[in-house]
Protein backbone atom coordinates (compact mmCIF):
# COMPACT_ATOMS: atom_id res chain seq x y z
CA UNK A 1 0.00 0.00 0.00
CA UNK A 2 0.94 3.85 -0.75
CA UNK A 3 1.72 5.86 2.18
CA UNK A 4 -0.86 8.16 1.20
CA UNK A 5 -3.64 4.96 1.20
CA UNK A 6 -2.62 4.54 4.79
CA UNK A 7 -2.43 7.96 5.69
CA UNK A 8 -6.17 8.52 4.12
CA UNK A 9 -7.21 5.54 5.93
CA UNK A 10 -5.74 6.68 9.56
CA UNK A 11 -7.75 10.11 8.61
CA UNK A 12 -10.80 8.09 8.08
CA UNK A 13 -10.36 6.23 11.22
CA UNK A 14 -9.82 9.59 13.08
CA UNK A 15 -13.39 11.36 11.81
CA UNK A 16 -15.00 8.07 12.81
CA UNK A 17 -13.68 7.90 16.05
CA UNK A 18 -14.73 11.72 16.82
CA UNK A 19 -18.59 11.27 15.48
CA UNK A 20 -18.99 8.30 17.47
CA UNK A 21 -17.93 9.92 20.57
CA UNK A 22 -20.06 12.86 20.24
CA UNK A 23 -22.70 10.96 19.43
CA UNK A 24 -22.81 9.36 22.43
CA UNK A 25 -23.07 12.78 24.29
CA UNK A 26 -26.19 13.79 22.49
CA UNK A 27 -28.39 11.83 24.92
CA UNK A 28 -32.30 11.83 24.95
CA UNK A 29 -35.04 14.07 26.34
CA UNK A 30 -35.88 13.70 29.99
CA UNK A 31 -37.99 15.34 32.29
CA UNK A 32 -37.22 17.35 35.52
CA UNK A 33 -38.14 14.13 37.73
CA UNK A 34 -35.32 12.11 36.04
CA UNK A 35 -33.03 15.20 36.74
CA UNK A 36 -33.52 15.30 40.43
CA UNK A 37 -33.34 11.61 40.44
CA UNK A 38 -29.91 11.83 39.00
CA UNK A 39 -28.65 14.30 41.24
CA UNK A 40 -29.99 12.04 44.44
CA UNK A 41 -27.85 9.34 42.89
CA UNK A 42 -25.27 11.64 42.39
CA UNK A 43 -25.10 11.25 38.63
CA UNK A 44 -23.48 14.33 37.37
CA UNK A 45 -24.24 13.86 34.06
CA UNK A 46 -25.89 16.87 32.25
CA UNK A 47 -29.48 16.22 30.15
CA UNK A 48 -32.17 17.53 27.61
CA UNK A 49 -35.46 18.82 29.16
CA UNK A 50 -38.35 19.79 26.61
CA UNK A 51 -40.63 22.65 27.42
CA UNK A 52 -42.33 25.28 27.66
CA UNK A 53 -42.50 28.21 29.21
CA UNK A 54 -44.82 29.20 31.81
CA UNK A 55 -47.49 31.31 30.75
CA UNK A 56 -50.51 33.61 31.56
CA UNK A 57 -54.14 32.69 29.58
CA UNK A 58 -53.06 35.80 27.57
CA UNK A 59 -49.86 34.15 26.57
CA UNK A 60 -47.50 36.73 29.07
CA UNK A 61 -45.20 34.92 30.04
CA UNK A 62 -44.69 34.18 33.93
CA UNK A 63 -41.86 34.14 36.57
CA UNK A 64 -39.29 35.09 33.72
CA UNK A 65 -36.40 37.15 35.91
CA UNK A 66 -33.80 39.04 33.35
CA UNK A 67 -32.93 42.69 33.60
CA UNK A 68 -29.58 43.04 31.33
CA UNK A 69 -28.50 46.54 33.27
CA UNK A 70 -28.07 44.88 37.08
CA UNK A 71 -26.48 41.40 35.05
CA UNK A 72 -26.30 40.32 31.32
CA UNK A 73 -25.93 37.34 31.98
CA UNK A 74 -28.30 35.95 34.74
CA UNK A 75 -32.14 34.75 33.49
CA UNK A 76 -34.52 32.88 35.55
CA UNK A 77 -37.65 31.26 33.87
CA UNK A 78 -40.50 29.01 35.04
CA UNK A 79 -40.59 26.04 31.93
CA UNK A 80 -43.12 23.12 32.37
CA UNK A 81 -41.98 19.74 31.43
CA UNK A 82 -43.97 17.37 28.91
CA UNK A 83 -45.29 15.62 31.80
CA UNK A 84 -46.54 19.04 32.90
CA UNK A 85 -43.90 19.80 36.36
CA UNK A 86 -42.98 23.50 36.47
CA UNK A 87 -39.77 23.99 37.73
CA UNK A 88 -37.30 27.25 37.97
CA UNK A 89 -34.76 27.32 35.54
CA UNK A 90 -31.47 29.43 35.69
CA UNK A 91 -29.10 30.33 32.89
CA UNK A 92 -26.21 32.48 33.43
CA UNK A 93 -25.60 33.55 29.81
CA UNK A 94 -27.27 36.26 27.72
CA UNK A 95 -30.89 35.43 27.17
CA UNK A 96 -31.41 33.60 23.75
CA UNK A 97 -32.88 35.69 21.01
CA UNK A 98 -36.65 35.61 20.16
CA UNK A 99 -36.59 33.03 23.47
CA UNK A 100 -40.30 34.59 24.42
CA UNK A 101 -41.70 33.38 20.59
CA UNK A 102 -40.60 29.75 20.95
CA UNK A 103 -42.69 27.14 20.41
CA UNK A 104 -40.59 25.18 22.96
CA UNK A 105 -37.29 25.24 24.63
CA UNK A 106 -34.32 22.55 25.34
CA UNK A 107 -32.30 22.66 28.33
CA UNK A 108 -28.96 21.11 28.79
CA UNK A 109 -28.38 20.92 32.11
CA UNK A 110 -28.72 19.52 35.44
CA UNK A 111 -30.38 19.99 39.15
CA UNK A 112 -28.36 21.46 42.01
CA UNK A 113 -31.23 21.76 44.89
CA UNK A 114 -34.57 23.25 43.99
CA UNK A 115 -33.34 24.77 40.68
CA UNK A 116 -32.39 23.41 37.40
CA UNK A 117 -28.71 25.23 36.05
CA UNK A 118 -28.84 24.77 32.37
CA UNK A 119 -25.58 25.37 30.41
CA UNK A 120 -27.47 25.85 27.52
CA UNK A 121 -30.80 27.10 26.12
CA UNK A 122 -32.38 26.16 22.58
CA UNK A 123 -35.64 27.75 21.35
CA UNK A 124 -37.69 25.81 19.46
CA UNK A 125 -39.44 28.57 17.21
CA UNK A 126 -42.75 28.52 15.10
CA UNK A 127 -42.65 26.94 11.75
CA UNK A 128 -43.81 29.19 8.87
CA UNK A 129 -45.32 25.96 7.71
CA UNK A 130 -48.53 25.84 9.32
CA UNK A 131 -51.54 23.50 9.04
CA UNK A 132 -49.55 22.53 5.49
CA UNK A 133 -49.79 25.47 4.09
CA UNK A 134 -46.89 27.20 2.90
CA UNK A 135 -45.82 31.20 3.88
CA UNK A 136 -46.09 32.84 0.88
CA UNK A 137 -45.55 36.81 1.87
CA UNK A 138 -43.58 38.36 -0.45
CA UNK A 139 -43.14 35.40 -2.92
CA UNK A 140 -44.77 37.71 -5.44
CA UNK A 141 -41.80 40.31 -5.06
CA UNK A 142 -38.98 37.51 -5.20
CA UNK A 143 -36.73 37.78 -8.30
CA UNK A 144 -37.79 36.08 -11.49
CA UNK A 145 -35.30 32.92 -12.94
CA UNK A 146 -35.55 32.66 -16.51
Amino acid sequence: MKKTHIFGLIIIAIMVAILVSTGTEAGTYSDFSVAEKMEKDGDADAIHVIGKLKKDASGQILGMQYDPVIDANHLEFLLIDEKGREQKVVYNQPKPQDMEHAEQLVIIGKMEGQVFKCQQVITKCPSKYQDGKVDLQGADKAPKTI
